[in-house]
């Protein structure tokens, strides 16, 4: 598999999130237009996605290392 250099690996991560998670754990609803929204505070990065059919939550959080 190539390598994409050119996003970095929260960015590449959360397109992972973006194709592979849409599928709501809950009620089985694609969301197939919709998207993980992702933020930081410096020290971890949270990524969340809202199932717009039935409202559940998913989250994923990486903590950043300090070094």
């Amino acid at each position: 598999m190539a390598q994409d250099t050119s996003r970095s690996p929260m960015e590449r991560l959360k397109s992972y999130y973006d194709h592979e998670e849409l599928v709501c754990t809950e009620c089985g609803y694609e969301d197939e237009s919709g998207g993980w929204k992702s933020e930081t505070n410096g020290r971890e990065v949270h990524y969340h996605h809202e199932c717009p059919s039935c409202g559940a939550v998913r989250e994923h959080s990486l903590k950043l290392a300090t070094e």
